[in-house]
């Protein structure tokens, strides 16, 4: 199944080149798992009275009734014209209509089958598949007619559907034996799936709807299997294999700090907590994500885990994704433990040479306790005496490249921390980071009022202006943030100024101070003007997205998000959690056009009905789809060739399962039920094209 396509009767060289190029299809097996993305009814005619209005693929048996030749600028074109018994369409041939046009027979019965073109109220067929109905009847061994994947330059070389299918066919046939089963026959048997050879066959060309639906489902229970497969014997031989600083101890810096805490920790904190000490104290290599919504104390309890690793004589890092969080993270820090002996410092792509000097040396003789930074922390220059864990917030904004640069600042790798405010569907949760152990806090502090999520229109803007004026005169503070699609991009950068200038009229000085933030402004001039509005020097903070996370200002009431239908709900939910910090009751406002598409406007009430971002998150995954929910990062892990993360969620559960389960009684895979499963993961490494997720 490892022989390129080139060997295929009928591909050669240049095909295969252009398979591999446009669809990723390099060889025998890639063609087999190339699945049809959907099926045309082939038992169906339509009367040509009754073609639908639209562009679709159909099939009509009539006659053809005369051919005639139009002049057009470049050559001719062919057109003939074909008639039922209840009207008449025009089939057309822009080339290649020589060899057509010695086959065709006038007033002899056909079958064509293609695309329907609508001009001027009028349908054409240009370049159908056109069969003599006599052939038609001997040849036609299947009901439900393949539409695969296919790319504009393929058709234009000759690839078309026809030829696709026929390669296919091609290909099952050369298989006397029944294709390798790749299923422990427990799991055929617990599920009532079909063997691998009948789903292959059938996926491609489908006897009736019934086993073309028990075809896909095997096969997306397998995809699902083997993904989750993957994912789990990482997990598994990552906590086997790896070592890691085994910290025995809670000492000093923790029971001190923890006395100081002017308030309780939530049950979901203490819980987190206790099974991240549990991972740390093992001798093992930890690696777990942890999951919280906006305002739920991930930051207090990754400074509590910072000093569980300082009293075990570790140093600890926690790496940020943009410079204005770092600092407001060292800030924090800092203030935090001032009556702690502990040093810290900040590293972010600001920093001057000889403040990174001093760092470089405080790390490398251990006189540093914690860093905090951003991208930089990365870089080959930054070592460490003694590095025990490393917490990365808002990991989705880093590579997993990046990521992996840091296990390499020790020869003992760190414990792995990795923090997100999105809240991840479980569904997703389990496709991405199925490698790692997931913590979820999933309580917000006591005392905090829901934030109240209102929709309003440009119409309703002085009426917003007014809201905005009653809340600074009560002593409280405004966001208004603006899309920004790209750093670079004028038209947001205009949106912005123009927003500020509309602001500052209505809110003019010396009783309106307002702060402006945005990605053209140096490093220095951000922190600047944050610092002005975080001690309440202005009332008013106009910014793109750079405040979207980590941004703590907890007299902030007021988030206004203007052209909010440009943002996507997890972005949505993110912004509005830069208010409701405090005690007082919180806004969030989201302004649009009176003119909304409809997803908008179900992103509008979403964001205005509830506050539970794992609920936003399950309406975002709908909405959007897995391969957008996460950016490009990971959409490498999504491309599943014919599973659906959320149409077809229940199967990727049993799959999960089914994978626990059978790696807890056999975590070699020797019993003889599970060689399949062996084999199969053995040929994954050696044909990444195939089911393989894990990079």
């Amino acid at each position: 199944m490892q022989t390129t396509l080139v060997y295929l009767k009928g591909v050669g060289p240049e095909r295969a080149r252009l398979l591999k190029e446009e669809l990723n299809l390099r060889t025998f097996e890639d063609l087999l798992h190339f699945f049809p993305n959907r099926y045309i009814d082939r038992t169906r005619f339509y009367s040509i009275n009754d073609i639908p209005r639209n562009n679709t693929e159909i099939q009509i048996k009539g006659k053809i009734t005369s051919v005639n030749y139009i002049d057009q600028k470049r050559g001719k074109r062919m057109v003939a014209s074909f008639e039922d018994e209840t009207g008449q369409i025009e089939l057309v041939w822009f080339r290649g209509y020589r060899w057509i046009r010695d086959q065709l027979k006038i007033n002899e019965s056909y079958i064509i089958f293609g695309r329907l073109n609508w001009f001027r109220g009028k349908a054409s067929m240009p370049h159908p598949e056109i069969e003599l109905e006599s052939n038609f009847q001997k040849n036609t061994k299947i009901s439900f007619y393949p539409i695969y994947p296919s790319t504009e330059k393929l058709i234009n070389k000759g690839l078309s559907q026809k030829v696709v299918q026929k390669m296919v066919v091609q290909l099952i046939e050369k298989q006397k034996t029944p294709f390798s089963e790749t299923l422990p026959t427990s799991l055929l048997n617990q599920y009532k799936l079909i063997s691998k050879d009948e789903a292959i066959r059938q996926i491609h060309f489908p006897k009736n709807q019934h086993v073309l639906t028990r075809a896909q489902m095997r096969l997306k229970f397998e995809e699902f299997f083997y993904m989750q497969m993957q994912l789990v014997l990482k997990k598994v031989q990552r906590k086997q294999k790896i070592k890691g600083h085994e910290f025995k101890k809670v000492g000093s810096n923790f029971n001190n700090f923890f006395k100081l805490l002017p308030y309780n920790l939530t049950n979901a904190q203490k819980r987190v907590i206790k099974d991240i000490r549990f991972d740390m104290g093992t001798g093992r290599q930890m690696n777990r994500l942890l999951q919280g919504d906006v305002g739920s104390g991930k930051t207090i309890v990754a400074l509590l885990l910072m000093l569980i690793a300082l009293d075990n004589d570790y140093q600890a890092c926690l790496i940020a994704p943009t410079e204005i969080l770092a600092q407001q993270h060292y800030q924090s820090v800092v203030d935090q433990i001032k009556k702690l002996n502990i040093t810290v410092a900040l590293l972010t792509g600001s920093s001057v040479k000889k403040e990174r000097q001093e760092i470089h040396h405080g790390l490398q003789n251990g006189e540093l306790n914690i860093l905090i930074g951003t991208h930089a922390v990365f870089e080959d220059k930054v070592q460490f005496k003694n590095l025990g864990l490393s917490i990365i917030d808002e990991q989705h904004r880093f590579g997993v490249a990046q990521r992996a640069r840091i296990w390499k600042k020790n020869e003992l790798p760190p414990h792995i921390l990795v923090m997100t405010a999105t809240p991840i569907p479980r569904t997703f949760a389990m496709s991405i980071y199925g490698d790692l152990d997931l913590s979820v806090i999933n309580e917000l502090p006591p005392g905090r009022k829901k934030i109240k999520t209102l929709h309003r229109t440009d119409s309703n803007r002085l009426k917003v202006f007014a809201f905005i004026k009653e809340q600074i005169n009560i002593g409280k503070q405004v966001y208004v943030v603006y899309p920004l699609i790209q750093e670079s991009s004028n038209l947001d950068y205009k949106d912005l100024m123009d927003g500020y200038a509309s602001l500052s009229r209505s809110f003019p000085v010396p009783n309106y101070h307002i702060s402006i933030v945005h990605g053209q402004m140096k490093s220095k001039d951000k922190v600047f003007e944050m610092e002005r509005f975080i001690k309440g020097k202005t009332q008013i903070m106009v910014a793109t997205t750079v405040i979207e996370v980590g941004v703590n200002v907890p007299n902030a009431s007021v988030m206004i998000i203007e052209s909010a239908e440009r943002f996507g709900l997890s972005q949505l939910h993110q912004l509005r959690g830069r208010v409701g910090r405090g005690a007082d009751q919180s806004y969030c406002i989201l302004m649009t056009g009176s003119k909304i598409s409809h997803e908008a406007l179900t992103r509008m009430k979403t964001m205005s009905s509830s506050n539970d971002g794992f609920e936003i998150a399950e309406v975002d995954l709908k909405l959007r789809g897995p391969g957008n929910l996460m950016g490009t990062q990971q959409s490498g892990l999504l491309k599943f060739k014919i599973a659906d993360l959320i149409k077809d969620h229940p199967l990727l559960k049993a799959a999960r399962e089914e994978t626990m389960r059978i790696l807890e009684l056999d975590p070699s895979l020797k019993i003889a039920d599970h060689q399949c499963i062996k084999k199969t993961l053995a040929g994954l490494k050696f044909d990444s094209n195939i089911w393989n997720f894990i990079s």
